[in-house]
C-alpha cells in the first residue's frame, strides 16, 4: 500500500475543516484493511476509518495517527423468484450512485434516502434514515473486520442492534469494527414509501402513484431546498448534514416541558417514539433558543434553509465549528433542560 504523510483531510469531508493525517492510506480490498491495521499497530499510533467523509468533523491539528480511507468498489445484484433483489454492496461505494441504482433497478426500500453524502459503509454504523425510511429496514447483513482477531466477520440484521441513529458500531462496539460490505434486502416492483409529511404535501394532488424515480427526485428536491443537498458552489451545503440528533425523552417529561413552553406562549411539538417515550425535533428546540437559520455573520453559521446544518461559509477553522456547537448546546440546555447530542463524529479534539 501506499503510505502518504501529511495529508489533507479538510478536502476529503463534506464540512471542509480540519487539518492533515500524521500518515494516510487507502484500501482497496479487505487485505489492504488488514494492512492498514497492522502499519498503525507497528507504528503505535491510534487509526481512524474514513468513508465519504460526510459526517464528520476533524480537528484543525488533523488526526495525529494513521487514517485509513476505505475505498473497496464492488456491486452485486443478486435476484430471488419471489421478487426479492439482495444487493451486495462494497463499503467504498458512493451511497446515493447506489440508491440511483436499486430506483433504476425497479427496487423500492432505499429511494427515501436519496441525496444523502458519503459511502455505503457509513449508513449501518449510524442507521442512517431520512423521510420515513432507514437502512435497518433493508440491511440484510454486514460483512466486517473484527479488529481484535482481524478476520472478517458477518452480522445479521439482528446482530447490528439497530436503533435511532445507532447501531452495535457506534454504541457498544464503537471501534471495534472496519464494515467492508452491506447486503440490502430490496422488492421490485413494489410501492414508494411516502409516509413522511414532506413527500405527501409534494404529491399532494396528484392522482396517480409516485414511481420510485419520482420519489428520488423529490427527495432530493427536498433535501436542496433545505441545504441537505451538496451543490458545488452552494455556501449552505457545505455541512457535515443534520448537526445535532432529535433528542428522545420519557413522556412525564415531555409533558412537564410542554407546560413549561406553554406559559411562555409556544407548543412544544413531539412524535411518539416506543416505549412511551417522545421525539423532540432538535430543529425547533435551536430555532427557539435562538439561533434561527442563517445564524451567523463570518466564516461559519446555521444554514438559511435548515436550522440543523451548521456550514461552514468559506475559511471556517474547526475551532469555530465546535464553538457554534457549544454555543447552541448551552443555549438549549439553558431554555428547555435538553442536552443536545452532536449526530457528526469528532475527531481529532
Amino acid at each position: 500500500m501506499l503510505i502518504r504523510e501529511q495529508v489533507p483531510l479538510a478536502p476529503l469531508t463534506t464540512l471542509g475543516v480540519g487539518g492533515p493525517a500524521r500518515y494516510f492510506l487507502e484500501a482497496t480490498s479487505e487485505q489492504e484493511v488488514i494492512e492498514g491495521v497492522r502499519f498503525a499497530r507497528s507504528k503505535n499510533l491510534p487509526l481512524f476509518i474514513l468513508g465519504g467523509g460526510s459526517n464528520l468533523v476533524i480537528a484543525d491539528k488533523g488526526f495525529l495517527g494513521v487514517v485509513l480511507k476505505i475505498a473497496l468498489r464492488g456491486i452485486e445484484q443478486v435476484e430471488s423468484i419471489a421478487g426479492g433483489v439482495q444487493f451486495r454492496v462494497a463499503a467504498g461505494e458512493n451511497w446515493d450512485a447506489f440508491v440511483a441504482r436499486t430506483v433504476e433497478a425497479n427496487c423500492a426500500g432505499l429511494e427515501c434516502l436519496s441525496g444523502i453524502p458519503g459511502s455505503v459503509g457509513g449508513t449501518p454504523v449510524q442507521n442512517v434514515g431520512a423521510y420515513g425510511q432507514e437502512v435497518a429496514n433493508t440491511i440484510q447483513q454486514v460483512c466486517a473486520v473484527d479488529l481484535e482477531s482481524l478476520k472478517a466477520i458477518t452480522f445479521s440484521n439482528a446482530d447490528c442492534k439497530f436503533a435511532y441513529r445507532s447501531s452495535l458500531f457506534n454504541t457498544s462496539d464503537r471501534g471495534r469494527y472496519i464494515i467492508l460490505q452491506a447486503a440490502f434486502s430490496l422488492h421490485r416492483g413494489a410501492p414508494p414509501t411516502i409516509r413522511y409529511a414532506d413527500l405527501q404535501k409534494f404529491f399532494a394532488g396528484k392522482t396517480s402513484q409516485p414511481t420510485l424515480a419520482e420519489v428520488r427526485a423529490a427527495v432530493r428536491e427536498i433535501r436542496h431546498s433545505k441545504a441537505m443537498l451538496i451543490v458545488p458552489g452552494d455556501d449552505d451545503a457545505r455541512s457535515a448534514g443534520s448537526f445535532f440528533k432529535n433528542p428522545v425523552i420519557p413522556l412525564a417529561q415531555f409533558e412537564q416541558l410542554a407546560s413549561s413552553v406553554r406559559q411562555r406562549g409556544l407548543q412544544l411539538p413531539g412524535y411518539p417514539a416506543g416505549d412511551g417515550s417522545r421525539k423532540l425535533p432538535a430543529a425547533w428546540l435551536v430555532e427557539h433558543a435562538g439561533f434561527g437559520k442563517g445564524y451567523g455573520s463570518g466564516a461559519v453559521g446555521i444554514s438559511r434553509r435548515h436550522t440543523l446544518a451548521i456550514v461552514n461559509r468559506g475559511g471556517a477553522t474547526a475551532t469555530d465549528i465546535i464553538a457554534l456547537k457549544d454555543a447552541i448546546q448551552h443555549r438549549v440546555l439553558e431554555a428547555f433542560g435538553i442536552a443536545l447530542e452532536p449526530e457528526p463524529v469528532l475527531v481529532g479534539f
